[in-house]
Parts: C-alpha cells; sequence; structure tokens
C-alpha cells in the first residue's frame, strides 16, 4: 500500500505566494519612498495582473 501524497503545497501553494507577494508590497509601502516604492508597485501589482488576468481568462 502506498502513502498518500499531500495534496497542500498543490492546493494552497500558488495563493500562498501571492498572499506573501501582497504581503512584502504592503510592507515595501509603508517602509520608505524610492526603491521601496518602486518594490510596492511590484509586490502589489503582480497578484492584481494575476487576477485581471484569470479574470479575463474565466470570463473569455
Amino acid at each position: 500500500m502506498k502513502p498518500r501524497q499531500s495534496n497542500f503545497w498543490k492546493v494552497f501553494g500558488l495563493p500562498m505566494g501571492i498572499g506573501l507577494l501582497s504581503a512584502a508590497g504592503l510592507f515595501a509601502a509603508l517602509l520608505g519612498d524610492g526603491v521601496w516604492d518602486s518594490l510596492s508597485w511590484v509586490g502589489l501589482g503582480i497578484p492584481a495582473a494575476i487576477g485581471t488576468l484569470a479574470l479575463c481568462k474565466r470570463r473569455g
């Protein structure tokens, strides 16, 4: 009998990554100006783009 493989990372890996990227973007936005602003734009823009692409893909 084979042991069951965990599906945890298959199910929660991408949402956890998106959440961590969003949290990092929010944290960078609070830290300061200059490079931190750029990091916050990237950290918050990528999850927004992923959500928008998924929504457009689902409707189309």
